[in-house]
């Protein structure tokens, strides 16, 4: 008796399923969720990347940021994400309507970013991160991005960009540090990301 057809319409069938469950339904879902209205505001929730954030996600892109830090706040039954402060809820599809791409990430090497504008808003902070993490995070693994600035002489009066670095980072007697425009632009987009908004769904 010939089985062929048989063994096709079971492996058709595993494929077909698949494909149901992992693709169409979670595009059926996504598909009908709408932007939050926060109220007593005209403003929607979650909010458009603005300025040089558009930019900055590139450069976060071409960094490879995405291989070491996560964009997804896990539910304090799967993880201590929110225990950590890395978030005050967890994500939810709704944080994404309008990520192009969506930036989840692959590993956790480092913390998790989806929240880290409500964590950390001070830009001083980020340049400093960026520059030498061991400025702000002493014992951190993730790799300085100093070819992000810029160390110039001083032409007269120092900048008001220019880091303020000491000890062992400082730059020689008449130079300065000074960010790029894509460490800049990288800046922007870290400060806009936030998942500040209490969602309903959030909670179930």
């Amino acid at each position: 008796m010939n089985r062929g057809p048989l063994i096709f319409l079971g492996v058709f069938l595993t494929f077909l399923a698949g494909w149901l469950l992992l693709v169409a339904s979670p595009y059926y879902q996504f598909e009908r969720v709408e932007p939050y209205q926060i109220e007593g505001t005209n403003e929607e929730y979650p909010r458009p990347l603005t300025g040089l954030a558009v930019q900055g996600m590139r450069v976060y892109q071409r960094e490879g940021c995405v291989y070491c830090h996560s964009q997804q706040v896990r539910s304090e039954d799967f993880g201590t994400d929110i225990a950590r402060g890395w978030g005050d809820r967890r994500s939810v599809p709704r944080d994404y309507l309008k990520q192009q791409p969506v930036l989840l990430g692959t590993s956790r090497t480092g913390p998790d970013l989806a929240n880290i504008g409500v964590r950390q808003p001070d830009e001083t902070w980020h340049h400093l991160h960026l520059y030498d993490p061991q400025i702000t995070s002493p014992g951190s693994v993730m790799p300085p991005y100093r070819f992000l600035y810029i160390k110039r002489k001083i032409d007269g009066k120092r900048s008001p960009d220019a880091l303020n670095l000491q000890g062992p980072y400082a730059p020689p007697d008449g130079y300065e540090i000074v960010p790029s425009d894509d460490a800049k632009a990288l800046v922007a987009y870290l400060k806009q990301l936030k998942q500040d908004v209490p969602l309903e769904e959030a909670n179930r």
